[in-house]
C-alpha cells in the first residue's frame, strides 16, 4: 500500500514550498530513487525546473520535464498519467492526482498559507479515509 508522507513547513513565504521541494528532490534522488514530481499545470513545470537549476549552487539534481528525452532519474509533469513511474511522487498540486496509488511513496508539503492548508487538509482526510499510512514530519519548530 501506498505510503503518505505530509511535511509541514512553518514558513508562509511562496518561495518556501518551492525551496523545500527542491532540498526534497535532492534526498530522494541521492538515496537512489526515481521520482516524479505533479505539479499543477505547464507553467509550475517550468517554474520548478528552472528553480532546481539554481536552488543551491553545488547541488546537482538530475532531471527534466515528462515525456522529455533522454528520461531523467527525477522528472516533472503536470499530466494525467505518470509515464513509467512507480517508486516515489512528490506531488506539488493542491488537490491528490488519480494515479497515486500507482506510487511506493507519495510526499505532500504543507506550507503555513491557508491557500495550501485547506486542500491539503481535505487531501489529509481523503488518504486517512482510503487507509493509507500516514507520516508526518513536523519541520515547524527547527
Amino acid at each position: 500500500m501506498t505510503r503518505v508522507d505530509f511535511y509541514l513547513l512553518a514558513e508562509d513565504a511562496k518561495t518556501s514550498r518551492t525551496d523545500f521541494a527542491c532540498q526534497l528532490a535532492e534526498t530522494i534522488w541521492r538515496r537512489g530513487h526515481q521520482l516524479y514530481i505533479h505539479v499543477a499545470d505547464e507553467q509550475q513545470a517550468s517554474e520548478l525546473d528552472s528553480r532546481l537549476w539554481s536552488f543551491k549552487p553545488e547541488a546537482f539534481v538530475p532531471h527534466g520535464l515528462l515525456n522529455a528525452h533522454p528520461p531523467s532519474p527525477v522528472e516533472i509533469g503536470w499530466q494525467d498519467d505518470p509515464g513509467n513511474h512507480h517508486d516515489v511522487l512528490l506531488n506539488l498540486d493542491l488537490k491528490v492526482p488519480t494515479h497515486f496509488s500507482r506510487f511506493k511513496r507519495v510526499a505532500e508539503i504543507i506550507d503555513a498559507t491557508e491557500a495550501v492548508k485547506i486542500p491539503k487538509r481535505a487531501d489529509w482526510k481523503f488518504y486517512k479515509e482510503r487507509g493509507y499510512p500516514i507520516h508526518t514530519h513536523d519541520l515547524r519548530s527547527r
